[in-house]
């Protein structure tokens, strides 16, 4: 276990150091010049050569790169071009709004996903395991903005039971308001999630239902629900976990849309507000974290998966299937 820890935690800061170079070098390649975000309209060539100097736009690419990286190694991520405030403390006063966001959103997915394609599933020649497949198929094809601005209309203007947008200026203070803020943006998250793990849940306990070793357990004398428990559980989840870690990645960076539908202050908004801007340190502070959560995700569903399944746990020490 402990050289498979080792061996993962290698690969991750190989892949968090490529994931560094791209972003540096796609950022520079977008068109525009940070330098016009502080200066004026019809600010003479000095104006702007005087800005790119302040911000050392105008060293060369592999001096800023060093000192990007020399920055984030002392776990500074920069200082914004605009504000002049920190990134660091920016994107953690963001997070309180993104991490509790993207976490109830898939907590609640999850809980309405795998039940729900059990069914779909274990019922399959019903008219509602059909139902439940059918509703699924159409949640991935509702965009989310669109499905936002329905609950908007429905529980918020029409019913008036929930605020439509924005956050408290106080944020966590008041946590009744901060919940009641995150309701509309949670259920939006979690019913497209929801749509989308259900076909998988249900692909992976069509699996299931159909392997020898269930259709052995019955024979053997245990009911169903003990075979499921004892031998269906552990192996449809496999699979599963490796899409929970995926939905939860993508909820996490997909969460501007959301954000910017609802109003939010998080890391979309602010991602956003940098992109506008061409705003460097606040762009790459953003998607740094944004790409080191996602590798982490990735890193502890894989763990969980070899932890749950004998067959990859021996694959830690070595051994062979």
């Amino acid at each position: 276990m402990a050289r498979y820890l080792l061996r993962r935690f290698a690969f991750l800061l190989v892949s968090l150091a490529l994931a560094s170079v791209v972003l540096f070098a796609l950022l520079r390649m977008l068109p525009g010049d940070p330098a016009n975000a502080l200066t004026s309209v019809g600010a003479s060539p000095e104006q702007i050569a005087a800005a790119r100097h302040s911000i050392g736009s105008d060293r060369p690419l592999p001096e800023q790169f060093t000192h990007w990286i020399a920055q984030m190694a002392s776990g500074d991520l920069g200082t914004s071009f605009v504000s002049s405030l920190p990134v660091g403390p920016e994107i953690s006063a963001r997070l309180d709004v993104t991490v509790p966001l993207t976490l109830a959103a898939f907590v609640l997915a999850v809980l309405v996903a795998v039940p729900a394609g059990f069914v779909a599933a274990y019922k399959r020649r019903t008219w509602y395991g059909a139902l439940l497949s059918g509703v699924s198929q159409l949640g991935i094809a509702i965009p989310v903005f669109w499905l936002g601005m329905i609950l908007i209309a429905v529980f918020a203007l029409n019913a008036g039971w929930l605020p439509s947008g924005g956050f408290p200026p106080d944020g966590w203070a008041d946590p009744a308001e901060a919940v009641r803020a995150l309701v509309l943006p949670v259920v939006t998250i979690a019913l497209v999630m929801s749509a989308s793990l259900i076909r998988y849940v249900r692909s992976a306990t069509l699996d299931v239902l159909g392997s020898d070793y269930l259709r052995t357990s019955r024979a053997l004398g245990s009911s169903f629900a003990r075979a499921m428990w004892r031998h269906g559980l552990r192996n449809a989840s496999v699979p599963v976990i490796s899409i929970l870690g995926i939905e939860l990645a993508s909820t996490l960076l997909g969460a501007v849309v959301v954000e910017s539908v609802y109003a939010l202050p998080g890391l979309g908004s602010l991602l956003a507000n940098g992109i506008s801007q061409h705003d460097y340190p606040v762009i790459q502070g953003v998607l740094f974290v944004s790409t080191l959560a996602v590798l982490l995700i990735g890193f502890v569903a894989d763990l969980v998966q070899r932890i749950i399944d004998p067959r990859l746990r021996g694959r830690l020490s070595g051994g062979t299937r």
